[in-house]
């Protein structure tokens, strides 16, 4: 198991503690769950679910509907 540093300020610092203590688990394994949650290359299951519940949605593929007009724009 690897080990790093952290610099963090007496406001961050107090964070880290509070929510870990909340959390009951050690600010070692608090951090390293959000570094999990936030680094993950992959959408999470509650975004996933979301996929097709939405019967009017248009896609993108779906060439049978135009494309709304573009709005108008400022110059400069």
């Amino acid at each position: 198991m690897s080990q790093i540093t952290l610099y963090l300020d007496d406001a961050t610092q107090a964070l880290v503690e509070q929510a870990a203590k909340a959390n009951g688990m050690s600010k070692s394994r608090w951090v390293a769950e959000i570094i999990r949650k936030h680094a993950a290359h992959e959408w999470p299951q509650d975004c996933l679910g979301l996929a097709g519940r939405f019967a009017d949605f248009p896609l993108r593929e779906d060439s049978s509907a135009p494309l709304p007009a573009d709005a108008p724009r400022l110059g400069f």
